[in-house]
């Protein structure tokens, strides 16, 4: 029988048994991976085509971009008679495809700021220039360590794989910092070359694994030989995070923790709900001393436990979302789910702001445990396009959705997320002590800047309708893709934490301009529960508010509809009784239900 490149397993066992394939004068090469491979070729196609769009249209590909298709349709053809572990061609044609576009344009939305390019459209040809270098070196970056990656496993030997990624690391950030001309990548983008060429790299952890790869010596940080922990079907698990491999930290020093219910038996594990605790924010000296000695529960997550209520309900007949996967995330650094992992030194005392760290750690961790069983049950096996998840959280739970959002969409690659910030307009004041003067002071002191959106990471980014108008223009790709903002107006503590004081009237008339002025924007979707005669903070976990109704539609059924037909999805607010019940209010400055 004549040798062929894929033999690898039949070869290797020939030469142990120092037998030679028939009409080979040399041995046949070790079995390469035809996945790896094939997406390997179709990224770096795929890159080159937005890099184009860019060069050539001044602007993102357009959706049937002739380039983008061709990359994709030569990926399909590639990969025939190929297949990744036990999924079938079909699926493994379809997972392939979706790794390349995603993972290229996760990096493109990194580079010229999200999918709509909102950085490249703001400055001039000499930063574009840096851009587009930066954008090269890293797909270079990708595509040599996925060769690398196919190369020592069909020699059998990955002992130096991590040298061989490193050097190729290096290689990239010296192209950038040359290519720059002198200054910062980061004057530009969210993060500096470092966290840049980091970022990319990690992505070819998780192209390798969509792909098939694994194994110990390749320590692939991404997939389902990464899953980190067991967890039942349809109970509640704690999860301890190793803070050394995730670099994650809580308020008191002690390591994240969180929670984990995998969907019950027969229910989908890809459709999953994750809220972020609230619990206050402290910005100074005085008040989180305070906080420390008074609530050091505050800067803790391993006693926090989850609500089963409302939208994190579990019975049925309650919630369309009972048997989806939840994931409880207890909030423990004061930081509003924003920190990039500094200590902020406050006078006399030190506090951690790792937020971002630990949201995103705490859901790659859930995902991989996902990916591990669906690929395990066989069938189609994971893919993160298809996965639907509520992304949300209430009151600083509620803000730190905002900042954290386009993670989900760009970076973990869930397409189809809805976000619902819960009781977290975070609503500006005017004054010099408000949100927009607080970010523009503390989003560098948290080092919040590298896990800010790519297209908004100014100080006024902090601010909830300025997120939203630069969100906007790149939600809806798919229809799930939108932000769910419910609130109740009266709310005294987001009045207290947003810095409006005594003025209850000032905060709901600022509440109902910022509906009136961003209601119409693409993807951005208002449900305003309408309790005038008391303050009410967080409603989507109160059983009455849940299944109560405005405008004749109930919180419960507006969120199904958000997922199961999400384009009939329309704001819900009403007039109500607010202009009676507290003086000052004045009506909504557009048309709301009576």
């Amino acid at each position: 029988m004549p040798c062929t490149r894929w033999m690898g397993t039949a070869f290797a066992v020939a030469s142990m048994l120092g037998v030679a394939c028939s009409g080979d004068p040399e041995p046949a090469p070790l079995e390469r991976s035809c996945a790896m491979e094939s997406l390997q070729t179709c990224v770096a196609s795929y890159s080159a085509a937005i890099a184009t769009c860019y060069t050539d249209s001044d602007g993102p590909c357009a959706s049937d971009d002739a380039g983008l298709a061709a990359a994709l349709d030569t990926l399909g053809s590639d990969l025939d008679g190929c297949t990744v572990g036990e999924l079938d061609a079909e699926a493994t044609r379809g997972r392939l495809q979706n790794a390349c576009a995603s993972e290229a344009s996760s990096l493109a939305a990194r580079t010229f700021g999200g999918p709509q390019g909102a950085v490249w459209a703001d400055v001039g040809q000499t930063n574009r220039t840096c851009l587009t270098l930066a954008h090269e070196a890293a797909t270079t970056l990708i595509e040599g360590s996925l060769e690398a990656m196919t190369d020592c496993q069909a020699e059998q030997d990955c002992s130096g794989i991590g040298d061989a990624r490193e050097s190729l690391a290096a290689t990239a950030r010296t192209t950038v910092q040359n290519g720059c001309r002198g200054f910062a990548v980061s004057e530009l983008i969210t993060m500096d070359t470092a966290e840049y060429v980091d970022r990319a790299a990690h992505q070819v952890d998780c192209m390798a694994a969509m792909a098939g790869l694994g194994g110990e010596e390749l320590g692939l940080q991404c997939g389902p030989d990464h899953a980190q922990f067991d967890a039942p079907r349809g109970e509640w698990m704690q999860v301890t995070v190793d803070s050394e491999e995730w670099g994650t930290m809580c308020g008191d020093g002690s390591p994240y923790a969180f929670y984990v219910r995998l969907a019950p038996e027969g229910a989908d594990l890809d459709q999953v709900v994750i809220g972020l605790q609230g619990g206050g924010v402290c910005l100074f000296e005085e008040d989180c001393g305070a906080r420390l000695v008074d609530s050091p529960d505050l800067f803790s997550a391993a006693e926090d436990l989850p609500p089963e209520t409302g939208i994190m309900s579990n019975d049925p007949s309650n919630s369309a979302f009972a048997e989806w996967t939840k994931v409880y995330l207890p909030y423990c650094n004061q930081d509003v789910f924003a920190g990039g992992g500094v200590e902020e030194k406050l006078g006399a005392i030190s506090i951690p702001r790792y937020g971002s760290l630990n949201v995103r750690a705490a859901v790659q961790m859930v995902r991989d445990v996902i990916w591990q069983q669906m690929d395990a049950a066989g069938g189609p096996g994971f893919r993160p396009d298809e996965v639907v998840a509520l992304f949300g959280g209430w009151s600083a739970g509620g803000i730190g959705t905002l900042y954290n959002y386009h993670w989900m969409l760009d970076d973990l690659q869930w397409p189809r997320t809805a976000a619902f910030p819960d009781a977290g307009l975070a609503l500006d004041n005017g004054s010099v002590l408000g949100v927009a003067g607080i970010g523009l002071l503390k989003i560098p002191a948290w080092g919040t800047i590298p896990y800010l959106p790519p297209y908004c990471f100014d100080g006024d980014c902090a601010v909830g309708p300025v997120l939203y108008e630069a969100t906007a223009p790149r939600l809806r790709a798919v229809p799930e893709q939108q932000m769910l903002i419910v609130s109740n107006p009266n709310d005294d503590v987001q009045q207290q934490t947003t810095f409006f004081g005594p003025d209850t009237a000032g905060f709901i008339n600022e509440v109902r301009t910022s509906y009136c002025e961003t209601k119409d924007l693409n993807g951005i979707q208002y449900y305003f529960t309408s309790i005038a005669s008391e303050s009410v903070h967080v409603v989507s976990l109160v059983p009455e508010l849940w299944t109560g109704q405005v405008d004749g539609v109930a919180m419960r059924d507006w969120f199904e509809r958000a997922i199961t037909d999400p384009d009939t999805v329309t704001d819900r607010a009403e007039e109500s009784d607010f202009v009676k019940v507290v003086e000052g209010v004045e009506p909504y400055p557009c048309d709301v239900a009576p």
